[in-house]
């Protein structure tokens, strides 16, 4: 089973947020400015990565980095080479480290797939950049306000150990599909409080479980999970209902690793209830493939390029 003009930077599909790889993609004659894009069998006018990426020149060349970046020092990845990339037009935009040079930028231009090959029109740094920040997960407690407002129930269970056998006792349940924890009601979120901390205060506070609400998730019962998460936790507590459990996430998430080439990431994101791809550009095809073979809204597919505009 293949997908159709799903073009990646790799043959290999990363399970994690890391791309290792750092292979110097082939060389060929520079393309002008003004060449369409080319995209496996499709041509695109200007694409963009529409949010900052990293470039990073270990001495080959520039290359834009469009799958995961192993955050080493100097960090690692890989990716199309960027035909006439100048670093004296990013000055003070760029760190270097043992003869590597790597920094964030929103790139637009046009994308030889075959010959693996970007040739920037527009560069802007990150620190221009206004757009929205893509991809953050959202943490928050979507359970209401308690009566009396959100505080621990029982002290001696609002312990690091206890925090550590409620999310185990979660994971073994029947119908589980996530849990995260919710550091909003912590004081060193507030960047007032925060700016007063020294470094060894402001660990010590966020590591306090009294200012944690554990969240869970379950397809089953949420007040039978509740009361049987409380036999481990007394803290504050959100247990909410979910559609989808994290078995079910796994399963599509390893089918479609053992499946599909050309794809830069596939993982699950259990509290958006999705199996998330990344590939380099869809114009809408793989999309379509996931949503008939797994019914809609269970894959969510992006690219890290796409139509500039």
């Amino acid at each position: 089973m293949a997908a159709r003009r799903v073009i990646g930077g790799a043959a290999v599909i990363v399970l994690a947020t890391l791309f290792a790889s750092c292979a110097t993609p082939p060389r060929a004659d520079p393309l002008s400015a003004s060449s369409p894009s080319v995209v496996g069998d499709e041509v695109v006018d200007l694409l963009t990565t529409e949010f900052p990426v990293t470039v990073l020149d270990d001495g080959d060349g520039a290359e834009l980095c469009l799958g995961g970046v192993l955050e080493s020092l100097p960090p690692q990845c890989g990716g199309p080479l960027l035909v006439g990339w100048d670093w004296s037009d990013v000055e003070g935009a760029y760190e270097e480290e043992s003869g590597t040079r790597w920094g964030s930028f929103v790139v637009t231009g046009t994308y030889d797939s075959a010959a693996d090959e970007f040739t920037p029109t527009d560069v802007v740094r990150r620190d221009d950049w206004d757009g929205p920040n893509l991809g953050r997960t959202n943490f928050t407690t979507p359970c209401a306000e308690p009566e009396g407002g959100w505080k621990p129930l029982d002290a001696s269970r609002t312990t690091t150990a206890a925090m550590e056998a409620v999310l185990a006792a979660a994971a073994a349940m029947d119908g589980y599909v996530t849990s995260w924890m919710d550091q909003s009601r912590n004081p060193a979120s507030d960047p007032e409080v925060l700016a007063t901390l020294t470094p060894e205060e402001e660990m010590s506070l966020m590591n306090d479980p009294q200012y944690v609400i554990v969240n869970v998730r379950v397809t089953g019962d949420t007040a039978a999970a509740t009361a049987e998460l409380r036999r481990h936790w007394g803290g504050m507590l959100c247990v909410t209902k979910g559609v989808r459990t994290d078995a079910e996430l796994r399963d599509v998430q390893d089918e479609i690793t053992s499946s599909f080439d050309g794809l830069l990431s596939v993982g699950v994101d259990g509290i958006a209830e999705v199996v998330e791809v990344t590939v380099v550009y869809d114009d809408g095809d793989l999309q379509a493939r996931f949503d008939e073979e797994f019914g809609t809204e269970m894959v969510e597919v992006s690219g890290v390029l796409v139509p500039a505009g």
